[in-house]
């Protein structure tokens, strides 16, 4: 495709692609929004609290079926089982875990047997959050009552968490004390009002960023598909995975911000404070993503929620058989929950090696230089000689554009040219060669070259 001139480009994405995906999102979103919002009214009514945890529930399956249609009963199946199983394992002392497997089995048998690929991906977010609420509250039941699991909830309660509107389709994830607040029915605000219409602003904006600009940003603006010798230059490549990668990311972007958005509609996202609630609820913070201080920051940023889950139940679970081990299983619990897709698999796995080599060579380095030069930023009050001197944001930003480098590179496999069925049924094995051959699997000889480095800074 030749270039075109800014203003040419304008006049054609407008009227061809924003405007019809602006409509059909808003057609597609307008039933979740008003049952959030129907739960939020009921939340406040002087209703029995066991009538407003059926509410949530009953408000929850209508949003599947509305998306989901009556492939919207898997996902239904999934919770009612957790809930059984729930309540089976009251004398066991594991219940986490108890959890944990009867959700990792039913994920693994609907997607190996149960339902077609393309049919089980469309649930997967829905099932993903599920999954995720019923394993944190049976550790926080094991843990004592943490995540405000105080007592032991009753059926309606546990549904009312598992399918409630706010987050049954998109997420995010939240603990079982998050949901019992929005229950109680906290007080319309306008900075209620502010914050969901805020979010789903954002949200709209991202959709239209991921489906209009970037997906043709640099093949209309720059001429990467003219001359056949530009075309199949490094450079290029580069570019075309840049493209994909920045469409990727605000898709995901998209998803974090409406989940904020039906969240607050509902009531949740908030935080007490002094007697006062914050309305202040976080999914995704994208200036952290695309101007990265380091891997270990883009891995928080991208899904706060998900990450807090992760390292809570996962990591802190499996820190008693190593650091390295801990890592390498929280990418794997993370890589199943998400489906058994070669190419998430390769992505994530790439990440915690990426990441835990990161964190080697960082440390090293912070030791060597006396600086804050850690992937995470350093407290105020940290130890370091050298804080926030023009060589030590020297260092930083090369290391940021490292991995920036390394999005780019992860982010290649999303590929925003593929058929919407290969989409659908997930890249294979064949897919995720050819994408990294084309960038001569950069990012992974970079990651052994920094850990080689950091062995002999040791």
């Amino acid at each position: 495709m030749a270039a075109l001139p800014p203003r040419e480009f304008a006049a054609q994405v407008l009227p061809g692609c924003v405007i019809p995906t602006a409509r059909q999102g808003l057609a597609q979103l307008w039933p979740l929004l008003l049952l959030c919002l129907g739960a939020r009214l009921l939340h406040r009514l002087p209703l029995p609290r066991g009538g407003k945890h059926a509410g949530a529930a009953a408000g929850g399956l209508l949003a599947l079926h509305h998306f989901f249609g009556p492939q919207s009963l898997w996902v239904a199946l999934l919770s009612a089982l957790l809930a059984l199983t729930l309540l089976l394992s009251r004398a066991r002392p594991q219940r986490g875990l108890c959890m944990a497997l009867a959700a990792l089995s039913y994920l693994l048998m609907g997607e190996l047997h149960m339902v077609d690929t393309v049919t089980w991906h469309k649930m997967r977010g829905a099932q993903m959050v599920v999954a995720m609420k019923a394993v944190s509250l049976g550790f926080d039941l094991d843990r004592g009552g943490r995540g405000g699991a105080a007592a032991e909830p009753s059926p309606a309660q546990v549904l009312g968490y598992l399918c409630t509107p706010a987050s049954v389709i998109f997420g995010p994830w939240e603990p079982f004390g998050a949901y019992l607040r929005a229950v109680e029915g906290p007080p319309l605000s306008m900075a209620w009002a502010r914050k969901g219409l805020r979010s789903l602003g954002l949200a709209l904006l991202c959709l239209l960023v991921s489906s209009c600009l970037a997906p043709f940003l640099f093949s209309c603006l720059l001429p990467l598909y003219g001359a056949e010798s530009l075309r199949r230059s490094l450079f290029a490549r580069w570019l075309r995975a840049y493209e994909s990668s920045l469409s990727f990311h605000f898709s995901n972007y998209f998803v974090a911000f409406l989940s904020e958005a039906t969240s607050t509609l509902a009531g949740s996202g908030t935080t007490p404070t002094h007697g006062n609630l914050r309305w202040d609820l976080e999914v995704s913070r994208p200036l952290r993503v695309e101007l990265p201080r380091s891997m270990a920051e883009v891995v928080t940023n991208w899904n706060l929620p998900m990450s807090r889950w992760l390292h809570t139940y996962v990591f802190q679970t499996a820190r008693r058989l190593g650091t390295f081990a801990a890592v390498l299983g929280t990418y794997a619990a993370s890589a199943l929950l998400h489906g058994l897709s070669f190419h998430l698999a390769a992505v994530l796995l790439s990440l915690g090696l990426i990441t835990y080599v990161e964190h080697m060579l960082r440390q090293r380095l912070a030791a060597i230089l006396d600086a804050c030069v850690l992937s995470k930023r350093c407290p105020p009050g940290c130890r370091h000689r050298h804080k926030d001197g023009l060589w030590v944001r020297g260092v930083n930003g090369a290391l940021g554009a490292v991995a920036l480098f390394h999005l780019c590179y992860l982010g290649a496999l999303f590929d925003a040219e593929a058929d919407d069925s290969v989409e659908e049924q997930g890249y294979g094995l064949a897919h995720t060669i050819h994408k990294w051959s084309e960038l001569h699997w950069a990012s992974h000889w970079l990651t052994l070259g920094c850990w080689l480095l950091a062995l002999l800074l040791r």
